[in-house]
């Protein structure tokens, strides 16, 4: 299918340059649509009300968000879907939806390289995404298959576009380091019966058996090495997983 934008619930054909220049301040959040429905659904509504509270100063009730999400599976004509909502303001507040074909999760373990970085205001799904991007092909050009950010005490905190957890035979551990709070990482976090979230130093690496990467697409992404630290297939921890996203129910649009 062919991508398309809705503003406020309704077609885009022409882009106003007073749009593109409104946009470049404001967040987002991405879903995955699969049969009308999403993993995390009320965390997305969660955190886009949260956001437009703090970058905007009003709520964004979740039915505003509904309503657009539902006009966009009507024009899609379709309940498989790419979605992503976001939040910027002229003289009021604005939804611009950008909708597009599905996006099949990764199955090939990947290769990280560590760069020290950190995200402004790391809490907020922002549209300042220049950074990420740049690191992501700095290590590609290095060979590597995208960016792992690291503090400057020398914590992992998260990738490009991804949250990223280790796992110590069942147990699965998230970096204390200041992060994206994804949305994928939260379901993932509510259905497991129990998690650390502690520092993890690039020294400890070596120190865990398997190392996931979740976002809207890839629920647990397994990563094949870290700079020079390799990682194998782990069947015990992909199991936890596997069994805590099963326990979370999609969610209606």
């Amino acid at each position: 299918m062919d991508d398309f934008l809705l503003l406020d619930g309704a077609l885009l054909r022409t882009v106003d340059p007073v749009l593109l220049r409104a946009t470049s301040f404001g967040h987002f959040s991405s879903l995955q649509v699969r049969d009308g429905r999403v993993d995390g659904l009320d965390l997305h509504f969660e955190r886009l009300d949260r956001s437009t509270r703090e970058v905007f100063g009003e709520p964004l009730p979740a039915e505003r968000v509904r309503a657009d999400l539902r006009a966009a599976l009507d024009q899609a004509q379709s309940g498989d879907l790419s979605i992503r909502v976001n939040v910027f303001a002229t003289h009021r507040l604005h939804l611009l939806t950008r909708v597009g074909a599905p996006i099949t999760p990764g199955t090939r373990p990947i290769r990280l390289r560590t760069f020290q970085h950190e995200r402004a205001v790391p809490h907020l799904k922002h549209t300042g995404t220049f950074d990420l991007t740049y690191y992501a092909h700095r290590a590609a050009h290095e060979g590597y298959d995208d960016a792992l950010f690291t503090t400057k005490s020398g914590e992992i905190s998260e990738a490009s576009i991804w949250n990223i957890c280790f796992a110590r035979g069942p147990h699965l551990v998230f970096p204390a380091a200041p992060v994206l709070p994804g949305i994928r990482q939260q379901v993932l976090q509510r259905g497991l019966d129990s998690y650390q979230t502690v520092p993890v130093p690039l020294t400890e690496l070596t120190t865990y058996d398997a190392a996931y990467l979740t976002n809207s697409i890839d629920p647990a992404l397994p990563v094949a090495a870290i700079d020079s630290v390799s990682y194998a297939d782990h069947p015990e921890s992909a199991e936890v997983i596997a069994k805590a996203y099963a326990s979370e129910v999609p969610q209606v649009i």
